[in-house]
């Protein structure tokens, strides 16, 4: 297993993450993902650790609390050392009926950590994440509540998850002015069927030494190989009850009759070339892979080993590129004659 930097901490992680949205199914949304009780989740946290991975992402809206308490106990069933794994968790997703049940303020985000805590067993989040933009609070009181946590010692490093560059800029921002806390990472939907963040979030993460945690490598199973252009899956496949993250199904095709070819020649499945392909890029920290079994784990896990050549690598993003979009290709026109020319 390689271990990366946590963005631009002293901090390292795995580059496979287990998720766990998959444990729990509290209700029938989460059990589309998947309904793992307390023994199969000791079992694949057990051979997560076993295989070298550290960080743990949950949420506290997944199975409404269920994910986290199942983790945590497992934690304690296993006698796991606290300090050999790095807990992630997430707030914003509504937890209760109020108007203030949801959202990044500081009363919810005060109120999230504390009942985080308690369904973890622990005293600390390694990292705590927003979960979403919340355009209602202003990002001041965001970053300021989050160094509130950071001071003393709920939490030791903060993140966001799908959030727009421009406002991930606005929060460092106000950070940076007030010398508090600043987000260490950015989590977000990145596969080789969904490029889009390349045209701003990525180039934004690497200007602010930011790490990313890549959700859904896979794109909602598509990539797996187990679907074809007629959109018939496995029996229970979660693509086939919930079509999301959405991509452009036509331009996935060719994608994935590629990474077949790959893989073939490896002896290794669709799935594994595309988290080895964005395990390729430099800007990836880590890839969080949900499992329903120990199989599937196995098998993600295994794309840790696979190392695309660069023939690979460019032949896989010709036929994903994203199409020119502005003001993109205009920045690019406009600076051609700023490019140092060859002697």
């Amino acid at each position: 297993m390689k271990y990366n930097r946590l963005g631009n901490t002293g901090l390292f992680v795995s580059e496979i993450c287990l998720g766990t949205m998959t444990f729990g199914g509290h209700n029938a949304f989460y059990r589309t993902f998947g309904d793992l009780g307390q023994k199969e989740v000791n079992a694949i946290v057990a051979r997560s650790l076993q295989a070298g991975v550290n960080l743990i992402d949950t949420a506290d809206i997944y199975s409404d609390g269920l994910s986290e308490r199942l983790l945590g106990q497992s934690f304690k069933d296993l006698g796991v050392k606290r300090s050999d794994v790095v807990i992630a968790s997430k707030a914003y997703g509504r937890m209760g009926p109020g108007p203030n049940d949801i959202g990044a303020s500081r009363g919810h985000i005060m109120d999230a950590v504390e009942r985080s805590l308690e369904r973890l067993q622990t005293d600390h989040i390694d990292l705590y994440q927003i979960h979403a933009q919340d355009m209602s609070t202003p990002v001041e009181e965001i970053m300021r509540a989050l160094d509130d946590l950071v001071s003393r010692g709920l939490v030791r490093y903060v993140g966001c998850s799908n959030w727009q560059a421009w406002r991930t800029m606005q929060a460092q921002g106000a950070a940076d002015k007030r010398g508090t806390a600043r987000f260490e990472t950015m989590q977000a939907y990145y596969s080789i069927a969904g490029r889009g963040i390349e045209r701003e979030v990525v180039p934004m993460l690497e200007s602010q030494k930011m790490g990313f945690l890549v959700w859904s490598a896979l794109a909602g199973g598509i990539l797996s190989g187990k679907f074809g252009p007629d959109g018939k899956g496995p029996d229970g496949a979660r693509r086939t009850t919930f079509d999301f993250p959405p991509v452009d199904k036509e331009r996935v095709w060719p994608i994935v009759d590629a990474m077949r070819e790959i893989g073939k020649a490896r002896d290794a499945s669709p799935a594994r070339i595309a988290i080895a392909w964005v395990l390729s890029k430099p800007y990836v920290t880590s890839v969080i892979v949900g499992v329903k079994t120990l199989e599937q784990l196995e098998d993600n896990l295994a794309a840790a080993n696979v190392v695309l050549s660069a023939d690979e690598i460019a032949r896989l993003d010709e036929l994903s590129a994203l199409p020119p979009e502005f003001p993109g290709w205009m920045v690019a026109r406009q600076n051609l004659d700023r490019r140092p020319k060859p002697k």
